[in-house]
């Protein structure tokens, strides 16, 4: 009986830390004081002191061969200092009236940004699931993201470059007659030699060439600009991990002059050491997360690809749920020699042995980001370089699924593309 007593008591102060522990631990270092701020407001002996927002000098470095990695973990922290708003900031400060002048056009507005990837597309099957999560008509959507083409950045939450190019058509003063021929080629893009012997065929393409594509394209150099949660770096040839701890608020516990036998200040003092176990239980989690990515991962950290990993493997050897160490990964980063890479990029699914899913889409785009700019490659073209490298038999839309999900397009838009960036 007193075994069981003991044990339940056990679970009692670990469901009661775990309540803390699980929104920090899923919150990312930028946002972990705002996430522990309801557990200090609501206890009068807690002050929290901020993170110093600089990692300890020793880890850039050591951080092997830093001198050769543009995306340092100096350059990134001292990028931080420039508090740049970012994408999804500067897309909700402007969800107001006159363009967004109820609520229900607000909390579509809000849905809408929360479905706009990084480089500003808005993803058009997402059009259905925010017409049933708000009980409206998909037509309703589609009506309040076509306000879209009135915000800033110009092209915001179009479904494709030609949608994109369309709304920025819009806010231009361009002569009636050239914007209607415009909006044709823009339209017809697949096409578009078929116009190179219109007369306004030069001047539409100085227009069009002045557009951003894509339409977020000035924010996504902001995007690498994030804090790492874990360090990995060479310490005397053997690699090392080790956390930014300098980014971790400090927890004050106020007990002077206080009656800690009273009831109430017995059961907030408690609250607090519970508050502190779980920024270390963040910290302990993340660093176990860390060193088993570098075990699993060892020759990703010298130049070779990431290898098949799976959240359970992690999950078995830490005795945590699966869903627990996925939201420990999430929106996390890791820092090395090869730059800033989100803890998820370390999990893929294997497609045959020891050969991940994620090293054949990091060899797509790189056979894309260096072909002929005059003979871009079909999809058909790019599956055979990969199972020549790989070894690996594979069908055609699968190449064109992982295109898809890096918004790479097709080769002949690629070739139109070029040509206007030439």
């Amino acid at each position: 009986m007193l075994k069981q007593r003991v044990s339940q008591n056990q679970k009692q102060k670990l469901s009661s830390t775990l309540r803390s522990w699980l929104p920090i631990l899923q919150s990312d270092l930028d946002s972990l004081t705002e996430a522990i701020e309801p557990f200090v407001q609501a206890n009068p002996f807690i002050q929290v002191r901020a993170g110093n927002e600089k990692p300890d000098k020793k880890f850039a470095k050591k951080s092997f061969f830093s001198e050769l990695s543009k995306n340092s973990v100096s350059e990134t922290i001292e990028a931080l200092t420039i508090n740049k708003k970012s994408l999804y900031d500067t897309l909700y400060e402007q969800i107001n009236p006159p363009l967004f002048p109820t609520k229900i056009s607000q909390n579509i507005a809000y849905e809408i940004i929360e479905n706009i990837n990084h480089e500003g597309y808005f993803d058009a099957e997402s059009t259905s699931k925010i017409a049933k999560k708000l009980c409206i008509d998909e037509s309703r959507v589609e009506s309040v993201r076509g306000r879209f083409s009135y915000l800033e950045p110009l092209g915001i939450g179009a479904v494709d470059f030609k949608e994109a190019f369309l709304f920025q058509l819009d806010d231009i003063e361009v002569e009636e007659g050239l914007a209607r021929f415009i909006r044709e080629l823009i339209c017809n893009f697949e096409a578009i030699e078929n116009y190179s012997e219109h007369k306004d065929f030069q001047n539409a393409l100085k227009v069009i060439k002045k557009f951003k594509n894509p339409p977020a394209i000035d924010f996504l150099e902001d995007e690498v600009q994030v804090i790492p949660d874990i360090f990995v770096y060479d310490s005397k040839g053997v690699i090392e991990v080790a956390l930014n701890d300098a980014y971790y608020p400090e927890i004050i516990i106020e007990t002077d002059g206080l009656d800690k036998g009273h009831s109430f200040v017995a059961s907030k003092i408690k609250d607090a050491k519970d508050l502190v176990d779980a920024l270390e239980m963040r910290k302990a989690t993340l660093y176990k997360i860390g060193l088993m990515i570098v075990e699993h991962q060892y020759d990703f950290f010298f130049g070779k690809s990431i290898r098949p990993m799976k959240l359970k493997d992690i999950a078995d050897d830490l005795e945590r749920n699966p869903s627990t160490i996925s939201r420990a990964i999430s929106g996390k980063y890791l820092s090395c020699s090869r730059g800033i890479i989100p803890l998820k990029q370390f999990f893929s699914t294997a497609v045959e042995e020891n050969i991940s899913n994620s090293a054949i889409k990091e060899y797509m785009r790189e056979l894309v980001k260096f072909e002929d700019h005059k003979k871009p490659l079909s999809d058909v073209k790019i599956l055979a370089f990969i199972e020549k490298k790989f070894g690996v038999k594979m069908v055609r839309r699968t190449i064109t699924k992982y295109r898809k999900e890096f918004n790479i397009a097709g080769s002949s838009e690629r070739k139109k593309l070029y040509s206007l960036k030439s």
